[in-house]
């Protein structure tokens, strides 16, 4: 009998095959020039746990021409099965003198540098070879993947094929090598397989190997046959909208690389039904190029303010801010209005919901006796008082029982003091509300209770933040690029009025006094927005508060009240952390 031996053989070398050592290959590799590693594995059948592999075989190939191949008997370290040896005709005694995973892996891993990784049923092969690397303290590699099955499933009909196994796939394909369960020759039959597959992938408009694991993969027909509107976009920061054949604009989005961001919508990672539909409805892809991010994300807000697209979620509901202030009249109260006069001295927000401004004017309710009634109070004129007057909870100015002087010590000034400055007032009252309710075992009143602080401080905290900036008339920031540049913006009372970039060995100075001379002109206005949106000043000011950006100039100083709301945003933290605990939770 012929003794059996341990063969490893490596054809035509490894080196000078083209492949790049440790290099994950670019997606716009055109698929002729791309490296492939064809693998095959024979396994004991069990599940993937870094053992259990008991052949390998390996095909490496370029542009239809064989590079190099690995192939080994494994020892597995377990015995076979029987249904096993019948099914590959690997028998115990072949695998015993066989090297383990663990001394294989060093140079399969080195064979799949550089390379595509392909397999028949992919996900099989990887977590097999994935569990031994881990299992033995190797590093995978996370190669990219293409699986011919899957590709299969996307190329050939069933009128073609009847299924994707790899015997009826190299039969279709009338393929050289034919699969015999056996790793060498199913690795070879599956390059065969491989190169049938591309050759129908032309007039798929497939040409890449982006495009190649990308059509692979479970995406629709509307992505597949909507794909090239991704054609020809920069890869640069900006802002990208998607328009109807009539122009309209039916969502708008920014990404740090439009030509990236926008090929994700054809990708089977993209799985939301409302782009799906707006993709069927897309006709082109219009790219509007940014100096950088915050530029990108300010367009982005102010395209979608001022056209609503159907599918971005924030147009569905279009944020509209509301404000809570002090009316102007002998017995001021509370009242929620969507936009602030210039002759409004007292007021706090903007809230993006009627709920939460209700619940801010609770908790001045709850601390100060401020009346609650909507009636205009004549100074002439009374009228019978309702029952927050009996419950003590108002002065009742409507019967006169309370004169303007006093209504404004008592309840107006700390009003404006809590809401425009400090709102040390309403802390003390609710906290010691708080307080008594707990100890009054009232847990959801005290819940509430905190809700409503909150609330108030939540405001007090927004409002204060963005009136630091917009008073500022002009202030320029630079923040340094990854690459040597500079990021370069001019704010003007809250809103962007210009941005540049200036690139690597570029004197920034130059660029800076260029964007100001062409920034565009914002003119003062009242309230805590009075130039932008809320949101824009407010993504203006996180990109500002980066430890890595710089203020190079302001024409003004960026100050905030010394006793101000953002003292108490640990409080703030605790009090949006919390939740309402029931009395069984209590001890």
């Amino acid at each position: 009998m012929a003794q059996l031996r341990y063969v490893q053989e490596t054809l035509h070398g490894l080196a000078g095959d083209g492949s790049s050592a440790g290099d994950r290959p670019d997606d716009g590799l055109s698929l002729r020039e791309t490296t492939f590693v064809v693998v095959d594995l024979e396994t004991t059948g069990g599940t993937p746990d870094g053992g259990g592999i008991t052949e390998i075989g390996a095909v490496k190939v370029r542009g239809g021409e064989e590079l190099g191949v690995l192939a080994t008997l494994v020892n597995p370290g377990e015995p076979i099965p029987p249904f096993i040896t019948v099914l590959t005709g690997i028998t115990q005694a072949m695998v015993a003198p066989a090297p383990s995973i663990e001394q294989v892996l060093p140079s399969l891993l080195e064979f799949l540098r550089g390379a595509v990784l392909v397999a028949h049923n992919a996900p099989y092969d990887v977590g097999f070879l994935r569990a031994a690397c881990a299992r033995h303290g190797y590093d995978w590699p996370n190669p990219r993947v293409l699986d011919t099955a899957a590709l299969a499933r996307r190329v050939l009909t069933r009128d073609e094929v009847p299924n994707r196994k790899l015997g009826t796939l190299a039969a279709y394909f009338r393929t050289p090598h034919q699969p015999t369960h056996r790793a060498l020759d199913d690795a070879r039959a599956t390059v065969d397989v491989l190169h049938g597959l591309i050759a129908r992938l032309g007039s798929h408009r497939v040409e890449t190997l982006g495009d190649a694991i990308e059509f692979a993969k479970a995406v629709t027909p509307i992505q597949r046959r909507k794909r090239h509107l991704a054609d020809g976009l920069p890869r640069v920061p900006g802002v990208y909208v998607f328009r109807a054949a009539d122009g309209r604009p039916l969502y708008v989005g920014t990404s740090g690389d439009i030509a990236t961001r926008v090929r994700s919508y054809f990708t089977a990672a993209e799985k939301r039904a409302r782009i799906s539909e707006m993709l069927a409805a897309a006709e082109r892809v219009e790219a509007i190029e940014c100096a950088h991010a915050l530029e990108a994300e300010v367009r982005e807000l102010r395209l979608i303010a001022a056209h609503a697209p159907p599918y971005n979620r924030r147009s569905k509901f279009p944020e509209r801010m509301l404000w809570l202030k002090l009316t102007a009249e002998p017995y001021p109260r509370l009242s929620v209005v969507r936009d602030l006069a210039p002759d409004d001295e007292a007021y706090l927000g903007p809230f993006n919901s009627r709920r939460t401004a209700e619940l801010a004017a609770a908790a001045i309710h709850d601390a100060l006796p401020l009346r609650q009634c909507t009636h205009r109070l004549s100074l002439r004129r009374t009228i019978p008082a309702c029952a927050l007057a009996e419950l003590g909870r108002c002065p009742a100015p409507c019967e006169g029982r309370i004169s303007v002087p006093e209504y404004e010590r008592r309840a107006v000034a700390p009003a404006r003091t809590a809401m425009m400055d400090d709102p040390q007032v309403l802390v003390d009252a609710l906290l010691a509300r708080i307080e008594t309710l707990a100890a009054a075992q009232r847990y959801e009143e005290a819940a509430v209770v905190r809700s409503r602080l909150a609330a108030v401080l939540r405001a007090a905290v927004r409002m204060q933040r963005l009136v630091g900036l917009t008073r500022i008339a002009e202030l320029a920031a630079a923040r340094r690029t990854p690459d040597g540049g500079w990021d370069i913006a001019v704010v003007r009372h809250g809103r962007l009025a210009g941005a540049a970039t200036a690139a690597p060995g570029v004197p920034p100075r130059p660029v800076l006094d260029l964007v100001r001379a062409t920034a565009e002109t914002v003119l003062p206005g009242h309230g805590p927005v009075p130039s932008a949106s809320a949101e824009e000043t407010e993504r203006i000011l996180s990109w500002l508060d980066r430890p890595e950006t710089r203020l190079v100039e302001t024409s003004s100083g960026w100050s905030a009240p010394v006793r101000g709301a953002e003292r108490f945003r640990g409080l703030l933290a605790r009090a949006e952390a919390a939740r309402p605990q029931l009395p069984s939770e209590r001890t």
